[in-house]
């Protein structure tokens, strides 16, 4: 059977290009981030909500799961920071898995220097951003490079070769968002090639969600809602880690813990005023961890 990822644009980077596009537009500094380019991909139809702070509220506070707003401001914001940094290390290479509508190429390209940037992801969401960047008269940095592949079904390491990704090279390896809708086969299969590719001090970035979420336990703040959510768009999650089991985790590949981040975490760095108060409340369901190649 036909998976709705392989016919159609993946529902769920539309939706997190939405609530980037509406966090760009924000005036409250915890909930502004820095997507403006993410406003410019929505279609034509969209764009008069985006100015309505009314329209915004309804989407962000009753359309979207609980604290899944806040979480993908909180995303943003660390994975924004790990690009800059590996930019400003000058890394050799970014690998940024399952890219959806990512505009950091875009973005940091005043920055990039030599440093190569490669994004994978299924073919019709990968070309539908591609077709607005064309259709919005947007440039393409000479050092970004497509690569088209299915996690679950096309060989990872014959795709990188093929597109000039070099082993053994400093690089940063980002799966944002990607990682709970990956069969465990196929997560296995992608840390593997990460140690076999990354090389010395390179560093991974992902997030994933909670074993327990997949179990449908129902200990975290939004988790009904996300499981909803995720079910309606037809993108189910099939992998998740145990609570404090990140470290055995990566420790498979031969890579060490240097950052876990769960929401509490997330409001604290993100969502908390000078006296400790805390401005917006995280998704519970998922962590965000930084790791380096041994």
């Amino acid at each position: 059977m036909k998976r709705r990822i392989e016919s159609t644009t993946s529902r769920t980077a539309e939706m997190t290009c939405l609530s980037r596009a509406c966090s760009a537009q924000e005036t409250n500094p915890y909930y502004k981030s820095e997507d403006y380019i993410a406003p410019v991909l929505l279609p034509g139809s969209l764009k008069p909500f985006l100015h309505l702070s009314l329209a915004r509220s309804l989407f962000t506070k009753v359309v979207a799961p609980k604290g899944i707003y806040e979480y993908i401001i909180a995303r943003t914001k660390y994975v924004d920071a790990a690009f800059q940094q590996a930019l400003a290390e000058q890394f050799d290479q970014v690998l940024i898995f399952g890219a959806g509508f990512d505009t950091r190429a875009l973005r940091f390209r005043d920055v990039m220097g030599n440093t190569r940037v490669f994004e994978l992801d299924v073919p019709v969401t990968q070309h539908a951003k591609i077709g607005q960047y064309q259709k919005r008269h947007l440039v393409i940095p000479l050092n970004l490079t497509f690569i088209a592949v299915d996690f679950d079904k096309e060989a990872l390491p014959m795709k990188l070769d093929e597109a000039g990704f070099c082993k053994h090279r400093r690089s940063l390896f980002i799966l944002e968002g990607l990682t709970m809708y990956l069969e465990p086969e196929s997560v296995d299969a992608t840390f593997q090639t990460i140690r076999d590719y990354a090389g010395k001090g390179s560093r991974v970035v992902f997030d994933y969600v909670y074993a327990s979420v997949l179990r449908k336990e129902g200990i975290y703040y939004g988790e009904t809602g996300i499981e909803r959510s995720v079910s309606d768009a037809g993108e189910q999650w099939h992998f998740g880690i145990e609570k404090g089991q990140a470290e055995q985790f990566l420790a498979r590949y031969a890579m060490l813990l240097i950052d876990h981040k769960d929401a509490q975490d997330l409001e604290k760095t993100y969502f908390s005023d000078a006296e400790g108060r805390v401005i917006g409340r995280v998704n519970g369901t998922h962590c965000l961890v930084a790791a380096e190649r041994r």
